[in-house]
């Protein structure tokens, strides 16, 4: 969840699966009309909502009004700073993004047998990456109570959200 959405899967056997895994372009939102991704195409994917780029989008929505020229990192650090702040709007926005990426998970678990989701990525940082966490968690204890009690979420410190993918990517075996 950072300056854009990466996702795998692995499964119990520490393998990974023969078909596509990129969570970044699996619908989250079925709306009409839901944003479409740049480079896909594809309509209300992941991609669009857990990411910089979602923060950005739903910051006028929350109230929050800032330069459209305004690169997405930089609006995401406002977002959290106001956060920090105890800035209500910001908070409705990570609300959001905790709500649907709870119903995320639960969706996910319909193709996947997830034990273990490792979460990184600037957008999970400070008090927002508390909050989106928290309430995904939620979602799936009072809606989806099967997964809720079988996933547990992995955070790692702060350093490692931010930088965990290319770390992760750097040290893959050659095949």
């Amino acid at each position: 969840m950072g300056t854009s959405v990466a996702g795998g899967y692995v499964n119990p056997d520490g393998n990974i699966t023969d078909w596509l895994n990129e969570l970044a372009f699996v619908p989250v939102d079925y709306r009409e009309g839901a944003p479409a991704d740049e480079w896909s195409g594809d309509l209300g994917c992941a991609v669009q909502y857990f990411c910089q780029q979602g923060v950005a989008r739903l910051a006028p929505l929350a109230g929050i009004e800032l330069p459209k020229e305004m690169k997405f990192a930089e609006q995401l650090k406002e977002v959290q700073k106001l956060m920090e702040q105890g800035d209500e709007r910001a908070r409705k926005i990570f609300d959001s993004i905790g709500v649907c990426f709870g119903y995320t998970i639960a969706r996910w678990c319909e193709f996947y047998d997830i034990e273990k989701l490792l979460i990184l990525g600037r957008v999970t940082s400070g008090k927002g990456g508390d909050i989106i966490l928290a309430r995904a968690a939620e979602v799936l204890k009072v809606e989806f109570p099967e997964y809720a009690s079988k996933i547990e979420f992995r955070i790692p410190d702060e350093k490692s959200r931010r930088h965990g993918q290319a770390m992760a990517a750097a040290s893959l075996p050659v095949i």
